[in-house]
Protein backbone atom coordinates (compact mmCIF):
# COMPACT_ATOMS: atom_id res chain seq x y z
CA UNK A 1 0.00 0.00 0.00
CA UNK A 2 1.30 3.45 -0.95
CA UNK A 3 2.02 5.40 2.24
CA UNK A 4 1.41 8.67 0.33
CA UNK A 5 -2.27 7.88 -0.12
CA UNK A 6 -4.78 9.71 2.03
CA UNK A 7 -6.14 7.59 4.86
CA UNK A 8 -9.71 7.05 6.02
CA UNK A 9 -9.81 5.54 9.50
CA UNK A 10 -12.63 4.90 11.98
CA UNK A 11 -14.31 7.87 13.70
CA UNK A 12 -14.98 6.85 17.30
CA UNK A 13 -15.63 8.91 20.40
CA UNK A 14 -15.62 12.26 18.60
CA UNK A 15 -12.47 11.96 16.49
CA UNK A 16 -10.63 9.84 13.95
CA UNK A 17 -8.70 7.02 15.60
CA UNK A 18 -4.99 6.62 14.86
CA UNK A 19 -4.73 2.87 15.45
CA UNK A 20 -3.44 0.65 12.66
CA UNK A 21 -6.33 -1.54 11.44
CA UNK A 22 -5.92 -5.24 10.60
CA UNK A 23 -5.85 -4.31 6.92
CA UNK A 24 -6.45 -1.49 4.47
CA UNK A 25 -8.74 -1.38 1.47
CA UNK A 26 -8.59 0.60 -1.78
CA UNK A 27 -10.69 3.67 -2.47
CA UNK A 28 -10.70 4.54 -6.18
CA UNK A 29 -10.99 7.77 -8.06
CA UNK A 30 -13.31 6.19 -10.64
CA UNK A 31 -12.88 8.91 -13.26
CA UNK A 32 -9.11 8.45 -13.28
CA UNK A 33 -9.20 4.69 -12.73
CA UNK A 34 -6.62 4.93 -9.96
CA UNK A 35 -6.45 4.25 -6.23
CA UNK A 36 -6.87 7.56 -4.44
CA UNK A 37 -7.02 6.61 -0.77
CA UNK A 38 -6.87 3.75 1.66
CA UNK A 39 -9.63 2.88 4.11
CA UNK A 40 -9.45 0.95 7.37
CA UNK A 41 -11.03 -2.47 7.09
CA UNK A 42 -12.35 -3.02 10.57
CA UNK A 43 -13.97 -6.09 12.03
CA UNK A 44 -15.35 -7.27 15.36
CA UNK A 45 -12.78 -5.39 17.44
CA UNK A 46 -13.51 -2.03 15.82
CA UNK A 47 -17.26 -2.59 16.06
CA UNK A 48 -17.03 -3.57 19.73
CA UNK A 49 -14.96 -0.49 20.50
CA UNK A 50 -17.44 1.81 18.77
CA UNK A 51 -20.45 0.19 20.41
CA UNK A 52 -18.94 0.45 23.90
CA UNK A 53 -18.21 4.14 23.36
CA UNK A 54 -21.73 4.66 22.00
CA UNK A 55 -23.28 2.82 24.94
CA UNK A 56 -21.52 5.09 27.42
CA UNK A 57 -22.43 8.24 25.49
CA UNK A 58 -26.07 7.28 25.05
CA UNK A 59 -26.65 7.03 28.80
CA UNK A 60 -26.34 10.81 29.10
CA UNK A 61 -27.64 11.74 25.67
CA UNK A 62 -31.02 10.06 26.19
CA UNK A 63 -31.70 12.41 29.13
CA UNK A 64 -30.72 15.52 27.16
CA UNK A 65 -33.81 17.75 26.85
CA UNK A 66 -35.67 17.65 23.56
CA UNK A 67 -35.03 21.34 22.98
CA UNK A 68 -31.28 20.82 23.33
CA UNK A 69 -31.39 17.92 20.86
CA UNK A 70 -33.35 20.14 18.49
CA UNK A 71 -30.63 22.78 18.69
CA UNK A 72 -28.01 20.21 17.73
CA UNK A 73 -30.07 19.26 14.68
CA UNK A 74 -30.46 22.91 13.71
CA UNK A 75 -26.70 23.41 13.97
CA UNK A 76 -26.07 20.22 11.98
CA UNK A 77 -28.25 21.53 9.16
CA UNK A 78 -26.33 24.81 9.19
CA UNK A 79 -22.92 23.13 9.11
CA UNK A 80 -23.84 20.67 6.37
CA UNK A 81 -25.10 23.61 4.31
CA UNK A 82 -21.79 25.40 4.89
CA UNK A 83 -19.79 22.34 3.84
CA UNK A 84 -21.90 21.29 0.86
CA UNK A 85 -19.13 21.93 -1.65
CA UNK A 86 -16.61 19.93 0.36
CA UNK A 87 -19.04 17.03 0.74
CA UNK A 88 -19.91 17.13 -2.95
CA UNK A 89 -16.25 16.97 -3.92
CA UNK A 90 -15.75 13.92 -1.69
CA UNK A 91 -18.78 12.21 -3.24
CA UNK A 92 -17.71 12.91 -6.81
CA UNK A 93 -14.09 11.99 -6.15
CA UNK A 94 -14.94 8.58 -4.70
CA UNK A 95 -18.28 7.67 -6.30
CA UNK A 96 -17.99 9.39 -9.67
CA UNK A 97 -21.37 11.13 -9.98
CA UNK A 98 -21.40 14.70 -11.20
CA UNK A 99 -20.94 17.55 -8.77
CA UNK A 100 -24.46 18.76 -9.52
CA UNK A 101 -25.85 15.31 -8.74
CA UNK A 102 -23.80 15.18 -5.54
CA UNK A 103 -25.21 18.54 -4.51
CA UNK A 104 -28.71 17.20 -5.07
CA UNK A 105 -27.95 14.17 -2.91
CA UNK A 106 -26.78 16.41 -0.08
CA UNK A 107 -29.94 18.48 -0.39
CA UNK A 108 -32.08 15.35 -0.05
CA UNK A 109 -30.16 14.36 3.08
CA UNK A 110 -30.60 17.84 4.51
CA UNK A 111 -34.35 17.58 4.02
CA UNK A 112 -34.43 14.66 6.46
CA UNK A 113 -32.18 16.46 8.94
CA UNK A 114 -34.57 19.42 8.77
CA UNK A 115 -37.44 17.03 9.49
CA UNK A 116 -35.50 15.85 12.56
CA UNK A 117 -35.36 19.41 13.89
CA UNK A 118 -39.04 18.92 14.73
CA UNK A 119 -38.19 16.21 17.24
CA UNK A 120 -40.00 17.86 20.20
CA UNK A 121 -43.25 17.48 18.29
CA UNK A 122 -42.38 14.08 16.79
CA UNK A 123 -41.67 12.54 20.21
CA UNK A 124 -45.01 13.54 21.70
CA UNK A 125 -47.05 10.75 23.22
CA UNK A 126 -50.77 10.44 23.94
CA UNK A 127 -52.83 11.04 27.08
CA UNK A 128 -56.28 9.79 28.03
CA UNK A 129 -57.90 11.04 31.23
CA UNK A 130 -60.33 8.89 33.22
CA UNK A 131 -59.93 5.67 31.27
CA UNK A 132 -61.49 4.24 34.42
CA UNK A 133 -62.64 6.00 37.55
CA UNK A 134 -59.58 7.86 38.81
CA UNK A 135 -57.28 6.23 36.25
CA UNK A 136 -55.31 8.02 33.52
CA UNK A 137 -53.31 6.37 30.74
CA UNK A 138 -50.60 7.89 28.62
CA UNK A 139 -47.87 6.78 26.24
CA UNK A 140 -44.29 7.96 25.91
CA UNK A 141 -41.65 7.32 23.28
CA UNK A 142 -38.17 6.35 24.42
CA UNK A 143 -34.95 5.64 22.52
CA UNK A 144 -33.74 2.10 21.89
CA UNK A 145 -30.12 2.63 22.97
CA UNK A 146 -27.32 1.97 20.47
CA UNK A 147 -28.50 1.55 16.87
CA UNK A 148 -26.55 1.03 13.66
CA UNK A 149 -26.82 1.98 10.01
CA UNK A 150 -25.25 0.04 7.14
CA UNK A 151 -25.31 2.20 4.03
CA UNK A 152 -24.53 1.70 0.31
CA UNK A 153 -21.97 3.30 -2.00
CA UNK A 154 -24.44 5.06 -4.28
CA UNK A 155 -25.51 7.72 -1.74
CA UNK A 156 -22.68 8.20 0.78
CA UNK A 157 -24.32 11.32 2.28
CA UNK A 158 -28.04 11.02 1.66
CA UNK A 159 -28.66 7.52 3.01
CA UNK A 160 -26.67 8.04 6.25
CA UNK A 161 -28.68 11.24 6.70
CA UNK A 162 -31.88 9.28 6.20
CA UNK A 163 -30.89 7.43 9.37
CA UNK A 164 -28.68 9.09 11.93
CA UNK A 165 -30.34 12.55 12.33
CA UNK A 166 -33.65 10.97 13.30
CA UNK A 167 -31.99 8.25 15.37
CA UNK A 168 -29.87 10.60 17.47
CA UNK A 169 -32.62 13.23 17.73
CA UNK A 170 -34.76 10.48 19.30
CA UNK A 171 -32.05 9.97 21.95
CA UNK A 172 -30.15 7.00 20.54
CA UNK A 173 -26.43 6.64 19.90
CA UNK A 174 -25.53 5.61 16.36
CA UNK A 175 -22.83 3.50 14.71
CA UNK A 176 -22.53 4.09 10.97
CA UNK A 177 -20.93 1.49 8.69
CA UNK A 178 -20.66 3.25 5.32
CA UNK A 179 -19.60 1.58 2.10
CA UNK A 180 -15.88 0.98 1.94
CA UNK A 181 -16.00 2.13 -1.71
CA UNK A 182 -16.60 5.82 -0.81
CA UNK A 183 -16.09 6.21 2.95
CA UNK A 184 -14.78 9.76 3.37
CA UNK A 185 -18.10 11.59 3.46
CA UNK A 186 -19.23 9.53 6.46
CA UNK A 187 -16.32 10.80 8.54
CA UNK A 188 -16.98 14.40 7.57
CA UNK A 189 -20.65 14.06 8.53
CA UNK A 190 -19.66 12.67 11.94
CA UNK A 191 -17.19 15.50 12.46
CA UNK A 192 -19.82 18.08 11.54
CA UNK A 193 -22.25 16.47 14.00
CA UNK A 194 -19.71 16.84 16.82
CA UNK A 195 -19.11 20.46 15.83
CA UNK A 196 -22.88 20.94 15.94
CA UNK A 197 -22.88 19.95 19.61
CA UNK A 198 -23.53 16.21 19.49
CA UNK A 199 -21.62 14.71 22.42
CA UNK A 200 -18.58 12.65 21.41
CA UNK A 201 -19.49 9.00 21.07
CA UNK A 202 -23.14 9.53 20.15
CA UNK A 203 -22.26 9.19 16.44
CA UNK A 204 -19.43 6.85 15.44
CA UNK A 205 -18.20 5.55 12.09
CA UNK A 206 -16.69 2.10 11.58
CA UNK A 207 -15.25 1.26 8.18
CA UNK A 208 -14.88 -2.16 6.63
CA UNK A 209 -16.60 -4.89 4.67
CA UNK A 210 -18.48 -8.05 5.56
CA UNK A 211 -16.69 -8.71 8.91
CA UNK A 212 -17.80 -5.30 10.23
CA UNK A 213 -21.35 -5.91 9.03
CA UNK A 214 -21.53 -9.35 10.64
CA UNK A 215 -20.18 -7.97 13.92
CA UNK A 216 -22.90 -5.31 14.00
CA UNK A 217 -25.63 -7.83 13.22
CA UNK A 218 -24.56 -10.06 16.12
CA UNK A 219 -23.45 -7.49 18.71
CA UNK A 220 -25.57 -7.88 21.89
CA UNK A 221 -25.56 -4.13 22.63
CA UNK A 222 -26.86 -3.04 19.21
CA UNK A 223 -30.63 -2.75 19.49
CA UNK A 224 -31.57 -2.06 15.87
CA UNK A 225 -30.15 -2.22 12.36
CA UNK A 226 -31.11 0.05 9.48
CA UNK A 227 -29.83 -1.14 6.10
CA UNK A 228 -29.97 -0.10 2.44
CA UNK A 229 -28.41 -2.25 -0.28
CA UNK A 230 -29.01 -5.15 -2.64
CA UNK A 231 -31.83 -7.63 -2.12
CA UNK A 232 -29.64 -10.67 -1.29
CA UNK A 233 -27.74 -8.72 1.37
CA UNK A 234 -30.92 -7.10 2.70
CA UNK A 235 -32.46 -10.54 3.14
CA UNK A 236 -29.35 -11.74 5.01
CA UNK A 237 -29.22 -8.64 7.20
CA UNK A 238 -32.89 -8.97 8.09
CA UNK A 239 -32.70 -12.67 8.93
CA UNK A 240 -29.42 -12.48 10.86
CA UNK A 241 -30.21 -9.37 12.87
CA UNK A 242 -33.70 -10.64 13.72
CA UNK A 243 -32.20 -13.94 14.84
CA UNK A 244 -30.14 -11.92 17.31
CA UNK A 245 -33.24 -10.20 18.64
CA UNK A 246 -32.80 -6.86 16.90
CA UNK A 247 -35.30 -4.54 15.31
CA UNK A 248 -34.54 -4.38 11.57
CA UNK A 249 -35.43 -2.30 8.54
CA UNK A 250 -33.65 -3.59 5.43
CA UNK A 251 -34.24 -1.96 2.07
CA UNK A 252 -33.26 -4.12 -0.90
CA UNK A 253 -32.92 -3.77 -4.64
CA UNK A 254 -35.26 -2.66 -7.37
CA UNK A 255 -36.33 -3.00 -10.97
CA UNK A 256 -38.30 0.15 -11.60
CA UNK A 257 -40.62 0.56 -14.58
CA UNK A 258 -41.95 3.66 -16.30
CA UNK A 259 -45.11 2.98 -18.28
CA UNK A 260 -45.84 5.26 -21.25
CA UNK A 261 -49.46 5.26 -22.42
CA UNK A 262 -50.55 6.30 -25.93
CA UNK A 263 -52.02 9.59 -24.70
CA UNK A 264 -48.86 10.64 -22.83
CA UNK A 265 -46.76 13.67 -23.67
CA UNK A 266 -43.98 11.70 -25.37
CA UNK A 267 -41.40 14.46 -25.12
CA UNK A 268 -41.99 14.73 -21.37
CA UNK A 269 -41.86 10.94 -21.05
CA UNK A 270 -38.61 10.72 -23.02
CA UNK A 271 -37.02 13.49 -20.95
CA UNK A 272 -38.07 11.70 -17.77
CA UNK A 273 -36.80 8.30 -18.94
CA UNK A 274 -33.37 9.58 -19.94
CA UNK A 275 -33.02 11.59 -16.73
CA UNK A 276 -34.16 8.77 -14.46
CA UNK A 277 -32.26 6.00 -16.24
CA UNK A 278 -28.87 7.65 -16.64
CA UNK A 279 -28.59 10.04 -13.71
CA UNK A 280 -25.78 8.93 -11.40
CA UNK A 281 -24.85 6.37 -14.12
CA UNK A 282 -27.94 4.39 -13.15
CA UNK A 283 -26.49 3.64 -9.71
CA UNK A 284 -29.70 4.52 -7.87
CA UNK A 285 -32.22 2.18 -6.27
CA UNK A 286 -34.93 4.47 -7.66
CA UNK A 287 -33.47 4.66 -11.18
CA UNK A 288 -35.85 3.78 -13.98
CA UNK A 289 -34.33 0.78 -15.74
CA UNK A 290 -37.38 -0.41 -17.73
CA UNK A 291 -39.47 1.59 -20.19
CA UNK A 292 -42.83 0.00 -21.00
CA UNK A 293 -44.33 1.32 -24.25
CA UNK A 294 -48.07 0.68 -24.41
CA UNK A 295 -49.93 0.39 -27.69
CA UNK A 296 -48.38 2.07 -30.71
CA UNK A 297 -46.01 4.51 -28.96
CA UNK A 298 -42.91 2.30 -29.14
CA UNK A 299 -41.29 3.67 -32.30
CA UNK A 300 -41.96 7.31 -31.49
CA UNK A 301 -40.68 6.87 -27.94
CA UNK A 302 -37.55 5.04 -29.11
CA UNK A 303 -36.76 7.81 -31.59
CA UNK A 304 -36.99 10.43 -28.87
CA UNK A 305 -34.81 8.41 -26.49
CA UNK A 306 -32.07 7.97 -29.10
CA UNK A 307 -32.09 11.71 -29.86
CA UNK A 308 -31.65 12.61 -26.20
CA UNK A 309 -29.05 9.94 -25.44
CA UNK A 310 -26.93 11.19 -28.34
CA UNK A 311 -26.61 14.59 -26.69
CA UNK A 312 -25.35 13.29 -23.33
CA UNK A 313 -21.70 13.74 -22.39
CA UNK A 314 -20.02 11.02 -20.35
CA UNK A 315 -16.89 12.31 -18.61
CA UNK A 316 -15.26 13.15 -15.27
CA UNK A 317 -18.02 14.23 -12.88
CA UNK A 318 -15.87 17.17 -11.75
CA UNK A 319 -16.21 18.84 -15.16
CA UNK A 320 -19.14 21.23 -15.33
CA UNK A 321 -20.31 20.08 -18.78
CA UNK A 322 -20.53 16.41 -17.76
CA UNK A 323 -23.96 14.78 -17.80
CA UNK A 324 -22.94 11.35 -16.51
CA UNK A 325 -19.81 10.19 -14.71
CA UNK A 326 -18.12 6.80 -14.36
CA UNK A 327 -19.16 3.68 -12.49
CA UNK A 328 -17.77 3.27 -9.01
CA UNK A 329 -15.19 0.45 -9.38
CA UNK A 330 -13.58 -1.65 -12.11
CA UNK A 331 -15.45 -4.69 -10.82
CA UNK A 332 -18.78 -2.94 -11.18
CA UNK A 333 -17.88 -1.76 -14.67
CA UNK A 334 -17.11 -5.36 -15.65
CA UNK A 335 -20.40 -6.54 -14.15
CA UNK A 336 -22.55 -4.00 -15.99
CA UNK A 337 -20.68 -4.58 -19.26
CA UNK A 338 -21.32 -8.28 -18.82
CA UNK A 339 -25.06 -7.64 -18.67
CA UNK A 340 -24.90 -5.65 -21.90
CA UNK A 341 -23.24 -8.60 -23.64
CA UNK A 342 -25.80 -10.96 -22.11
CA UNK A 343 -28.58 -8.84 -23.62
CA UNK A 344 -26.96 -9.03 -27.03
CA UNK A 345 -26.51 -12.80 -26.70
CA UNK A 346 -30.17 -13.19 -25.73
CA UNK A 347 -31.31 -11.46 -28.90
CA UNK A 348 -32.36 -8.04 -27.60
CA UNK A 349 -31.99 -5.11 -29.97
CA UNK A 350 -28.98 -3.07 -28.77
CA UNK A 351 -30.01 0.38 -30.01
CA UNK A 352 -27.28 2.39 -28.27
CA UNK A 353 -24.08 0.63 -27.15
CA UNK A 354 -22.30 2.54 -24.40
CA UNK A 355 -19.36 0.17 -23.99
CA UNK A 356 -15.83 1.48 -24.40
CA UNK A 357 -16.57 5.21 -24.69
CA UNK A 358 -13.61 7.46 -25.37
CA UNK A 359 -13.13 10.02 -22.60
CA UNK A 360 -10.24 12.37 -23.34
CA UNK A 361 -7.67 12.40 -20.57
CA UNK A 362 -9.54 9.74 -18.60
CA UNK A 363 -8.83 6.64 -20.66
CA UNK A 364 -8.31 4.55 -17.49
CA UNK A 365 -11.62 5.61 -15.88
CA UNK A 366 -14.48 3.23 -15.25
CA UNK A 367 -16.75 4.62 -17.95
CA UNK A 368 -19.77 3.08 -19.63
CA UNK A 369 -21.91 5.49 -21.62
CA UNK A 370 -25.73 5.39 -21.73
CA UNK A 371 -26.97 2.13 -23.22
CA UNK A 372 -30.41 1.37 -24.66
CA UNK A 373 -32.05 -1.97 -25.53
CA UNK A 374 -35.35 -2.42 -27.35
CA UNK A 375 -37.60 -5.43 -27.96
CA UNK A 376 -36.58 -6.96 -24.64
CA UNK A 377 -38.42 -10.01 -23.33
CA UNK A 378 -39.35 -10.58 -19.68
CA UNK A 379 -37.23 -13.75 -19.56
CA UNK A 380 -33.96 -11.94 -20.35
CA UNK A 381 -31.53 -11.21 -17.51
CA UNK A 382 -31.28 -7.57 -18.59
CA UNK A 383 -34.96 -7.38 -17.61
CA UNK A 384 -35.09 -9.64 -14.56
CA UNK A 385 -31.87 -8.58 -12.78
CA UNK A 386 -30.98 -5.32 -11.12
CA UNK A 387 -28.08 -4.14 -13.31
CA UNK A 388 -27.40 -0.93 -11.36
CA UNK A 389 -25.82 0.86 -14.28
CA UNK A 390 -26.69 3.13 -17.23
CA UNK A 391 -28.69 0.49 -19.08
CA UNK A 392 -32.32 1.20 -20.05
CA UNK A 393 -34.39 -1.62 -21.55
CA UNK A 394 -37.62 -1.13 -23.46
CA UNK A 395 -40.51 -3.57 -23.68
CA UNK A 396 -43.67 -3.22 -25.72
CA UNK A 397 -47.13 -4.28 -24.59
CA UNK A 398 -50.63 -3.80 -25.98
CA UNK A 399 -52.56 -2.57 -22.94
CA UNK A 400 -52.24 -0.94 -19.53
CA UNK A 401 -53.55 -4.15 -17.95
CA UNK A 402 -50.70 -6.08 -19.54
CA UNK A 403 -48.17 -3.55 -18.23
CA UNK A 404 -49.59 -3.74 -14.70
CA UNK A 405 -49.61 -7.54 -14.71
CA UNK A 406 -46.00 -7.64 -15.92
CA UNK A 407 -44.80 -5.29 -13.20
CA UNK A 408 -46.77 -7.09 -10.50
CA UNK A 409 -45.29 -10.45 -11.51
CA UNK A 410 -41.78 -9.26 -10.66
CA UNK A 411 -39.91 -9.86 -7.41
CA UNK A 412 -39.26 -6.21 -6.64
CA UNK A 413 -41.68 -3.46 -5.70
CA UNK A 414 -39.64 -0.35 -4.99
CA UNK A 415 -40.81 2.39 -7.35
CA UNK A 416 -42.76 2.74 -10.58
CA UNK A 417 -44.32 5.47 -12.70
CA UNK A 418 -46.96 6.00 -15.37
CA UNK A 419 -47.06 8.82 -17.91
CA UNK A 420 -50.55 9.64 -19.15
CA UNK A 421 -53.07 12.45 -19.55
CA UNK A 422 -55.89 10.21 -18.32
CA UNK A 423 -56.92 10.53 -14.71
CA UNK A 424 -58.85 7.27 -14.95
CA UNK A 425 -55.79 5.39 -16.24
CA UNK A 426 -53.58 6.93 -13.56
CA UNK A 427 -56.03 6.00 -10.83
CA UNK A 428 -56.27 2.42 -12.11
CA UNK A 429 -52.48 2.20 -12.17
CA UNK A 430 -51.92 3.54 -8.65
CA UNK A 431 -54.70 1.35 -7.29
CA UNK A 432 -53.67 -1.96 -8.82
CA UNK A 433 -49.88 -1.72 -8.91
CA UNK A 434 -48.06 -3.76 -6.23
CA UNK A 435 -45.26 -1.29 -5.64
CA UNK A 436 -44.52 0.85 -2.60
CA UNK A 437 -43.77 4.20 -4.27
CA UNK A 438 -45.76 5.32 -7.32
CA UNK A 439 -45.33 8.30 -9.63
CA UNK A 440 -47.91 9.78 -11.98
CA UNK A 441 -46.05 11.83 -14.60
CA UNK A 442 -43.18 11.80 -12.09
CA UNK A 443 -40.29 9.49 -13.03
CA UNK A 444 -38.62 9.01 -9.63
CA UNK A 445 -41.33 9.09 -6.93
CA UNK A 446 -39.08 9.57 -3.89
CA UNK A 447 -41.34 10.84 -1.09
CA UNK A 448 -40.75 14.06 0.79
CA UNK A 449 -39.25 13.53 4.29
CA UNK A 450 -42.57 13.58 6.13
CA UNK A 451 -43.71 10.50 4.21
CA UNK A 452 -41.79 7.20 4.47
CA UNK A 453 -39.47 5.80 1.80
CA UNK A 454 -39.91 2.08 1.24
CA UNK A 455 -40.94 -0.52 -1.30
CA UNK A 456 -42.83 -3.79 -1.28
CA UNK A 457 -41.94 -7.44 -1.85
CA UNK A 458 -38.19 -8.10 -2.24
CA UNK A 459 -37.44 -4.38 -2.00
CA UNK A 460 -38.13 -4.12 1.73
CA UNK A 461 -37.63 -6.58 4.58
CA UNK A 462 -39.41 -5.49 7.72
CA UNK A 463 -42.42 -3.28 8.24
CA UNK A 464 -40.74 0.10 8.50
CA UNK A 465 -39.58 2.39 5.71
CA UNK A 466 -36.90 5.02 5.97
CA UNK A 467 -37.40 8.48 7.51
CA UNK A 468 -40.67 10.29 8.14
CA UNK A 469 -42.78 9.10 11.04
CA UNK A 470 -41.69 5.55 10.16
CA UNK A 471 -38.17 6.58 11.13
CA UNK A 472 -39.30 7.99 14.46
CA UNK A 473 -41.31 4.84 15.22
CA UNK A 474 -38.41 2.61 14.20
CA UNK A 475 -35.85 4.35 16.40
CA UNK A 476 -38.10 4.55 19.48
CA UNK A 477 -40.25 2.18 21.48
CA UNK A 478 -43.51 3.13 23.07
CA UNK A 479 -44.19 2.74 26.76
CA UNK A 480 -47.76 2.92 28.07
CA UNK A 481 -48.26 4.13 31.64
CA UNK A 482 -51.46 3.81 33.70
CA UNK A 483 -51.74 5.97 36.84
CA UNK A 484 -54.10 6.33 39.79
CA UNK A 485 -53.79 8.92 42.53
CA UNK A 486 -56.73 7.99 44.80
CA UNK A 487 -56.44 8.07 48.57
CA UNK A 488 -57.70 4.49 48.88
CA UNK A 489 -57.58 1.46 46.60
CA UNK A 490 -61.11 0.46 47.60
CA UNK A 491 -60.06 -2.90 49.03
CA UNK A 492 -58.97 -6.21 47.57
CA UNK A 493 -60.50 -7.07 44.16
CA UNK A 494 -59.47 -10.26 42.34
CA UNK A 495 -61.54 -9.63 39.25
CA UNK A 496 -59.82 -8.93 35.93
CA UNK A 497 -59.22 -5.17 35.65
CA UNK A 498 -61.79 -3.48 33.46
CA UNK A 499 -62.44 0.06 32.39
CA UNK A 500 -65.48 2.17 33.26
CA UNK A 501 -66.08 0.77 36.72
Amino acid sequence: MNDQLSTVNHFIGGSVVDDEPPSWGHVFDPARGAVAARVAMGGAAAVDRAVKVALDAQAGWRDTPLGARQQVMLQLVRLVEEHRDELAELITGEHGKTLADAQGEIGAGLDVAKFATGIPHLMKGEFSENVSRGFDTYSIRQPLGVVAGITPFNFPVMVPMWMFPIAVACGNAFVLKPSEKDPSAGNLLADLAVRAGLPPGVLNVVHGGAPAVEALLAHPDVAAISFVGSTPIARHVYATAAQHGKRVQALGGAKNHLVVLPDADLDAAADALVSAAYGSAGERCMAISVAVAVGDVGEALRERLVQRIGKLRTADGREQSTDMGPLVTPEHLARVSGYVQAGVDAGADLVVDGRDPHVDGREDGFFLAPTLFDHVRPDMTIYTDEIFGPVLVMLRVDTLDEAIDMINSGDHGNGTSVFTRSGAAARTFQNRIEVGMVGVNVPIPVPVPYYPFGGWKQSLFGESGQYGEDGVRFFTRRKVVTTRWAESTGGVDLRFPAAQR
